[in-house]
């Protein structure tokens, strides 16, 4: 059904030359109300709709993802290979894009809302989403899978500070106090770490303690 009504769908919004939000949904939900969609649930109907909405006017499969705070890394390996970061912990997304094509769809939606470009002549762009998280972008011939391999990094609404870092137990009260009072001595500081291990994170808590005049 979902292939069937996005395609409908397209049709219609090419041939109208574009379309607002409203006027969208309401294009989908006339063509779900036929008879031979009857059969399904209103649930899937309303999943659906949100699914067509996000492919046409959204990031696809990527939107709903961005949007839930549980997720805090997706990477992307080309159309079928998605991944997500949930709780510490790497899924495989049960979705993929329709399409190569569609992948660079969104992969150009996401780099010009930026004003950054990337295409074969410059494949590699590092840029971020509209709610700040961290975007790496590669494309061929530096894709070795023929990507395009697409790596975002989300961040908390709210900013982890240096006592909920003591409450998880991922350093202690003797060892904050002394990093503090090092950042306020103005002494050289290297971080390093593994990818997604907190090195910006914890970066960005170790900042708090710059004098407010420096």
């Amino acid at each position: 059904m979902g292939e069937e009504i996005t395609g409908r769908v397209v049709g219609s919004v090419e041939s109208m030359g574009g379309i607002e939000d409203d006027e969208l949904c309401e294009l989908i939900d006339n063509i779900m109300l036929e008879d031979k969609y009857r059969a399904y649930s209103v649930k899937e109907k309303l999943e659906l709709r949100q699914d067509i909405f996000n492919s046409i006017k959204r990031l696809d499969i990527l939107q709903s993802l961005i949007e839930d705070d549980s997720v805090t890394e997706i990477m992307i390996n080309g159309v079928e290979d998605i991944f997500i970061e949930q709780a510490g912990k790497i899924h495989r997304l049960d979705k993929q894009f329709s399409s190569k094509e569609k992948l660079e769809d969104v992969v150009q939606q996401i780099v010009s809302k930026a004003n950054r470009i990337v295409n074969e002549a410059s494949p590699i762009v590092d840029t971020r989403l509209e709610d700040g998280s961290r975007v790496n972008i590669v494309l061929p011939p530096v894709a070795l899978n023929n990507g395009p391999i697409v790596t975002i990094r989300k961040f908390p609404e709210k900013a982890i500070d240096m006592g909920q870092l003591i409450a998880m137990n991922s350093i202690t009260e003797e060892a904050a106090r002394f990093m503090e009072q090092l950042v306020k001595a103005g002494m050289n500081i290297f971080i390093s770490g593994g990818t997604g291990s907190g090195k910006t994170t914890f970066l960005n808590i170790l900042s708090n303690a710059i004098p407010k005049d420096e």
